[in-house]
């Protein structure tokens, strides 16, 4: 077995509109590089943290959360050093913290000779989530390790879905530069929903994972409708109104909030719309003085994979 290893963990989107909690998909080319090296004294020591001002704690840390879930589960005292070089903002909605987590647990994972399964880490991944949000949650860290689109059918048990993605689905992304905490925003939404309005979000799910299998873009689009959610989130993100309506107009299939927010993310069908919409996300942030980052991708197929 080798004693170090260096690893890509992609950013993911989760809730994807209708799906709270249950959906999301990984991008492609997005994320984050991590180095991990075994270490005599059984310790888990953040040397680095490259790109922004994180807690290398050890405790407190997603990466090594996750890590420390496993290596109990497993048995193990061995000890690992982590270098983590981040490529976009904490509290982006672009799982963020979530990619520490998956990264953290594939690396060690790997150095111990894949005693689990990447459907198994999914479980030592989500305690590095709840380290951040107070809640154990797989919709991001699911497509992280598994790659591509997936549901979460369930949760006790856990219950992991992949799905397909239809070749000419595109994501453009908007990352507005003010942060949202995944806690806050999980404070503000309301505790009870009436049953209508869960009817509804109960149809644009399967909708969704109807279009999804028969790569159904209208669909998806029609299906990419968020009654309990949005609703609530979309007034902690600037120009969230004006963007969700001209990426329509210029032929989003749909256009929702990412995660938690602040990033805004739309699906279209084909690059040449995906690319129009990323150029019109950018100049509607430029406008107004807003730091606004954005990107493109299509779904990722792959999860976390070594580099």
């Amino acid at each position: 077995m080798a004693d170090k290893i260096k690893i890509f963990s992609p950013a993911t989107v989760a809730n994807v509109g209708c799906g709270y909690d249950v959906l999301g998909f990984a991008l492609n080319g997005i994320g984050e590089e991590m180095e991990v090296s075994k270490r005599d004294d059984g310790k888990l020591v953040i040397d680095e943290i490259i790109g922004f001002d994180l807690p290398k704690d050890a405790a407190v840390n997603t990466a090594t959360v996750a890590a420390r879930a496993l290596l109990d589960a497993a048995g193990s005292k061995q000890g690992f050093s982590f270098t983590i070089k981040k490529t976009i903002n904490p509290g982006s909605g672009m799982g963020t913290s979530a990619s520490s987590s998956a990264g953290g647990v594939f690396a060690v994972n790997e150095l111990l000779g894949r005693p689990y399964t990447p459907a198994q880490l999914v479980v030592f991944a989500m305690e590095g989530e709840k380290a951040v949000s107070k809640k154990a949650h797989a919709d991001n860290v699911a497509p992280n390790l598994l790659g591509g689109f997936t549901l979460v059918r369930s949760y006790e048990p856990l219950d992991i879905l992949s799905l397909p993605v239809p070749e000419d689905l595109f994501v453009t992304i908007v990352h507005p530069q003010v942060e949202v905490k995944t806690t806050d925003a999980k404070k503000i939404l309301k505790k009870q929903v009436d049953l209508t309005t869960a009817v509804q979000q109960w149809g644009n799910v399967g909708g969704l994972v109807s279009g999804l299998y028969e790569s159904d873009y209208d669909l998806i689009g029609r299906s990419m409708v968020d009654v309990i959610v949005e609703p609530i989130r979309k007034i902690l993100i600037p120009l969230y109104d004006e963007v969700k309506t001209q990426s329509i107009a210029d032929g989003a299939l749909g256009c929702s909030i990412a995660g938690s927010g602040p990033s805004i993310f739309t699906f279209s069908n084909g690059e040449e719309t995906a690319h129009q919409i990323k150029s019109m996300m950018q100049t509607k942030y430029d406008e107004v003085g807003i730091l606004a980052y954005t990107y493109m991708s299509k779904i990722g197929k792959e999860g976390v994979r070594v580099i």
